[in-house]
């Protein structure tokens, strides 16, 4: 399957399928590559749509959490979607808990793997001077449970944005705004079903956030995988697919 991004107004996005509407939302260093094998699956069954969030093409003042969410809602509307199933990585699931806590009754369910929203450790505390790959690709090999993940393309994307002056400021402000943005106050109040899908070796957003997100949310199952990092639609996809499958047959 070939991924062929549409551009229609200010929007990018990916869309493949027919039948209910499955929309995903990618994280600071994803991409639409990040959800391949989801794509794959669910396609024949779904209408899966991918907005690429411009992560690095806002003014750096407009780079915030609170703009991804408002981007994602103009991207909604403009598309004219209702009763989406809503699935986020990493900061692609915080902007999906945000999204939802204003705009509740377009979102059917939830779908949470590595979200921030209550806590989360950042790529480093400091970034590698322009020469310094050898960090970078060790700081992209630990977000994954088996190395081999962090192929060289992808540590070649991530040393390209931290080698960027413009994409780290923008970067910075997001995860900042993240980090501010917490929301353990809010989730008690978000009823529509939810997933939680989580690496067991998550160093990024450890599984005691996928346990505390288990006891906030009121309509939540979580679901622990082995052997798999901070990207579980990539690392363990069968097992993945699997377990939002069944999730989405009960709630459907």
């Amino acid at each position: 399957m070939s991924f062929a991004v549409k551009q229609e107004q200010r929007f990018r996005y990916f869309e493949v399928g027919d039948g209910e509407i499955m929309v995903l939302l990618h994280g600071l260093f994803g991409a639409l590559s990040n959800f391949a094998d989801l794509i794959r699956n669910f396609a024949t069954s779904y209408k899966v749509i991918v907005p690429l969030l411009p992560l690095y093409e806002l003014e750096a003042d407009k780079t915030t959490i609170t703009d991804m969410v408002d981007y994602v809602s103009e991207f909604i509307r403009f598309k004219k979607l209702d009763k989406v199933h809503l699935i986020g990585n990493s900061l692609g699931g915080h902007i999906a808990l945000l999204y939802y806590l204003k705009n509740a009754e377009h979102v059917k369910t939830l779908t949470l793997t590595g979200s921030s929203g209550l806590f989360e450790n950042s790529l480093g505390d400091t970034y590698p001077r322009k020469s310094d790959k050898e960090y970078v690709s060790k700081k992209t090999a630990a977000t994954f449970y088996d190395p081999k993940y962090a192929t060289q393309e992808l540590i070649d994307e991530v040393y390209e944005i931290v080698n960027n002056r413009e994409r780290v400021v923008r970067m910075i402000r997001l995860a900042k705004s993240a980090i501010h943005n917490n929301l353990r106050d809010e989730i008690p109040s978000i009823k529509v079903p939810v997933c939680l899908i989580w690496g067991k070796n998550d160093i990024v957003t450890p599984p005691f956030v996928a346990e505390e997100f288990n006891r906030l949310l009121p309509n939540s199952e979580l679901h622990m995988i082995d052997h798999c990092g901070h990207a579980p639609m990539m690392e363990q996809p069968e097992e993945f697919n699997r377990i939002l499958a069944g999730f989405l047959k009960r709630e459907i």
